[in-house]
């Protein structure tokens, strides 16, 4: 190609052909992933069409499609069938939102789970230290949890409509380590999982880690749109799903039982692993009239159930249960055994002993009381509602109307005296025009220091 006529054509990405070096879709990769995370392509940023591309840097078309699938693995760019291809909202930086305490915030970012429950859980804790057999929760023994304890884990996953034996049922160290298990057992790198187009941070950055592709899938008040997985399941290769039906991080959406069927009926046409991460099942089941059954009720042999205690019960005893169907059990085993070795048994015993005392029901009442009244609260400063929210939810999803970076946003708050975190934070997808922040009511030290909080907040936003 003696004369590039691109040279004066808009392109969003112009690769300069000679600092490339063969192979040339692994140096024309580098070059892409340099540039995305020194900020020199936007989040959303539309990259140039490959053949396009391959015409400019006089490459075969082929070369383009290489390099491009490197990056899509890596999570730093997505295709959208019909759209293009685009730079990953999240590309350029970490998402991951932790507990990490700074001096003279108020806490409206991380989600707690109202500690001040913990008070209940000491003498629990007494008790299982004084117990004949304590020694025996200090081995490597029982690596998936002792009989007794998946007995228990039964009998409290009952009431949110599970339904299964102890030979599909393991204990692991929180949702977290269940849902990093999961997806290190049971996918591979390149894969693809449909979500919802907000989701959990840290499953984003679990599937950025482990190189597996999201896609974001639109929804409406009842959560991820049917027809929507259905149009991305046909055109796609797509390997599984991940949901939060009781209550969706960060939205606060609850997936009705109509809309649990419809999504099923998708699942299992195209043979989906569903991930069902039901952490906040003990808010739902029970409360919320139109609840009926988990999704694994419907699917149990597609699927990964995850209900873990950190927000039910108590946070640092990091214990969750993980039910399976029989397909995917050896997988799911191997990976508990190479990723854990074992749970601990003496925190599992805690809950354990929580659960048969009867004192989680106690703490879980304590919480709900809780979560009412900061909910009213916080209605009290921002009265926007939206159907099918949950009533009960331990953080908010607030549209915001500010025109400011979200990075920005968040620094600014904080010299206001506030930790919250802005919805770019939370996009599997291409980014939207809409803005949210999701505010944390579960984690301040009081009500009153909620309260300040929230006329902080306000206070900012008004402005």
């Amino acid at each position: 190609m003696p004369v590039n006529s691109f040279e004066h054509y808009p392109m969003s990405w112009k690769p300069d052909k000679a600092t490339l070096k063969r192979p040339f879709y692994q140096s024309l990769a580098l070059y892409l992933e340099r540039d995305i995370v020194n900020g020199f392509l936007a989040p959303g940023t539309k990259l140039p069409p490959q053949r396009e591309l391959a015409d400019f840097l006089d490459l075969n078309f082929t070369t383009i499609t290489r390099a491009y699938k490197v990056c899509e693995v890596k999570g730093l760019i997505y295709a959208v069938t019909g759209s293009g291809t685009f730079v990953a909202p999240n590309a350029a930086r970490s998402i991951t939102i932790s507990a990490e305490k700074q001096a003279n915030l108020i806490e409206l970012g991380f989600v707690e789970s109202f500690e001040e429950t913990n008070t209940l859980i000491k003498d629990s804790i007494q008790r299982v230290s004084e117990k004949k057999y304590v020694e025996q929760l200090l081995t490597y023994n029982d690596p998936t949890g002792i009989p007794h304890q998946k007995t228990a884990a039964l009998n409290w996953m009952e009431p949110f409509g599970i339904h299964a034996d102890q030979e599909h049922v393991a204990i692991v160290s929180g949702a977290q380590n269940a849902l990093a298990v999961t997806l290190a057992s049971l996918f591979e790198p390149g894969n693809r999982i449909a979500t919802d187009l907000y989701t959990y941070s840290n499953f984003i950055e679990l599937a950025k880690i482990l190189h597996i592709q999201l896609i974001p899938i639109v929804g409406d008040e009842y959560g991820m749109l049917p027809d929507d997985l259905e149009k991305q399941c046909s055109q796609l290769n797509i390997h599984g799903i991940f949901l939060m039906p009781s209550c969706s991080n960060p939205t606060t959406v609850m997936i009705p039982d109509f809309r649990k069927r419809e999504l099923a009926d998708v699942i299992r046409k195209y043979r989906l692993i569903l991930i069902e991460d039901d952490i906040y099942a003990f808010l739902t089941a029970g409360v919320i009239e139109d609840y009926r059954q988990p999704m694994y009720q419907l699917l149990p042999e597609q699927s990964v159930y995850i209900c873990g205690t950190s927000k039910s019960i108590c946070s640092g005893l990091r214990v969750a249960y993980m039910v399976f169907g029989d397909a995917l059990r050896e997988k799911i085993l191997k990976g508990i055994f190479n990723i854990n070795v074992k749970t601990s048994s003496f925190d599992a015993e805690v809950i354990t002993e929580l659960i048969l005392s009867g004192k989680a029901h106690q703490i879980v009442s304590q919480k709900k009381q809780l979560a009412k009244t900061t909910n009213e609260l916080y209605f009290d400063y921002f009265p926007i509602k939206k159907n099918h929210e949950h009533p009960l939810s331990f953080f908010r999803w607030l549209p915001i109307e500010k025109e400011i970076d979200a990075q920005a946003l968040e620094a600014d708050l904080q010299r206001h005296g506030v930790r919250v975190f802005h919805s770019v934070r939370f996009l599997s997808g291409q980014s939207r025009p809409e803005k949210y922040l999701r505010i944390a009511l579960a984690s301040t030290n009081s009500l009153q220091e909620l309260e300040i909080g929230l006329t902080k907040l306000k206070k900012y936003l008004d402005n």
